[in-house]
């Protein structure tokens, strides 16, 4: 069998280049999505990194059995040489032997970039109480459960 001349055997430029560009699009379509899910990875560690370093400092507050050292504020060295000043505002609520705490915390140092973190914890701890004022609180309480019975 004979080929026709006139009949083309391959592609035209034209059609490589369509082609080309649908290629290159694909492709710089891939490689945003491959950044932004690199992006999102980095910011995930970051923030649990946040959590651990704010869950330290929590755990510090928590073992204080001092009110007066809590009010005072203070600073603790975190690992990787990082550093947090602290300083909590302690206020008692309605019921005896609980307290609100408003915490703030600056944390500075290392490889990572300085940030600051708010946080309002609820804690019970009796030896915080002052004693006239705890046994205020109790006999409020006694009066409302009597009161409650009553009705």
């Amino acid at each position: 069998m004979k080929s026709n001349p006139s009949s083309p055997c391959g592609f035209t430029l034209l059609e490589v280049l369509v082609s080309l560009a649908i290629f290159a699009m694909a492709a710089v379509i891939l490689a945003a999505s491959y950044v932004n899910t690199l992006t999102a990875f980095d910011a995930a560690a970051r923030q649990q990194g946040r959590q651990q370093d704010l869950q330290l400092v929590r755990a510090m507050l928590l073992a204080e059995p001092d009110r007066k050292i809590v009010e005072e504020g203070g600073e603790l060295v975190l690992p990787d040489d990082r550093r947090v000043r602290w300083a909590a505002e302690v206020a008692p609520t309605s019921v005896a032997d609980l307290f609100n705490i408003s915490l703030h915390c600056e944390f500075t140092g290392g490889s990572r970039a300085a940030w600051t973190q708010d946080a309002s914890l609820m804690l019970l701890r009796p030896t915080w109480s002052e004693s006239e004022a705890r046994e205020k609180l109790r006999a409020d309480s006694r009066t409302k459960l009597r009161e409650g019975r009553k009705q």
